[in-house]
């Protein structure tokens, strides 16, 4: 960690930073005992409070306390994020191993799959998903869906490099020294595979928030789901801009770009930091 923290760009120790402290809020913070802030509270004393120590941020016109919707927002994003990302990921270096490194008809009914899915328009589906499930769809539901569309470009992508790794001398020496398929792509190919399926985890996090926050500011993401682009899609509604209620528009507009830009530094930075150790 010493070594990996010297070498590291200030973008990549700023964006690590910046994540790590999401990732706080939103598994550590969530965790302290609270009230739910999802039910509207009915009494009058309660609505449109100005930030206090019991009320953080405040609380807006229905009586929600805006720093713990904010909390419990992080952290469904987040989830869903790192949800879709683990299986994107994992299903699309599973796939594109097998397919390039078997090759003949798996291989073409693979890709076949894959190119369908690449091609097929992810906002319709997801417009129709939310529609059926009417209001009532879970955080891991909505990572189920938005992961169907997040494994077909890793897979293509893996598949290419399984295609060239195959012709390399050490996976000849695997297959006769009596290695099978699977344990060769678990063994010898997976390794390097490794770092690019990092990367595009993180990657695939930014776009699955980006996904269901792009959804929510539409109005098409579940009622019943406290996301950051929920927040503002609520704020919104009850017209938080017009009556000055600026922490409960602002705080997750700030979070939001906030967790973008530091996985977007993370992301870039740790291309730039295996770049540069190729490099040596």
């Amino acid at each position: 960690m010493k070594k990996f923290w010297k070498n590291a760009s200030i973008r990549l120790k700023i964006g690590l930073i910046m994540t790590l402290f999401f990732l706080f809020v939103g598994f550590v913070i969530y965790l302290i005992p609270h009230t739910d802030p999802f039910p509207y509270v009915s009494q009058m004393n309660m609505r449109n409070l100005p930030p206090s120590w019991e009320h953080l941020l405040g609380t807006t016109s229905r009586g929600q306390d805006i720093f713990w919707m904010l909390v419990e927002a992080i952290h469904n994003s987040l989830l869903i994020g790192l949800m879709v990302a683990f299986l994107g990921t994992v299903v699309g270096v599973l796939v594109g191993l097998t397919s390039g490194f078997v090759g003949g008809t798996l291989d073409r009914v693979l890709m076949v799959v894959t190119d369908t899915f690449v091609v097929i328009p992810s906002l319709p589906v997801l417009i129709l998903m939310t529609a059926l499930m009417k209001g009532s769809m879970t955080v891991v539901f909505m990572a189920l869906v938005l992961a169907l569309f997040a494994w077909a470009w890793p897979s293509r992508q893996i598949r290419s490099m399984a295609l060239t790794l195959k012709e390399r001398d050490f996976i000849q020496t695997a297959w006769f020294s009596g290695e099978g398929t699977l344990q060769t792509v678990v063994t010898e190919i997976l390794p390097f595979a490794f770092t690019w399926s990092l990367s595009n985890f993180m990657n695939a996090t930014l776009s699955a928030i980006a996904s269901e926050s792009s959804l929510a500011v539409l109005g098409l993401s579940p009622a019943n789901l406290i996301t950051l682009g929920n927040m503002i899609q609520w704020a919104r509604d009850f017209n938080a801009i017009m009556a000055r209620r600026w922490l409960w528009f602002a705080s997750p507009v700030v979070a939001t770009v906030l967790l973008f830009v530091g996985l977007f530094m993370l992301i870039t930075g740790y291309n730039d930091y295996l770049a540069m150790k190729r490099g040596r």
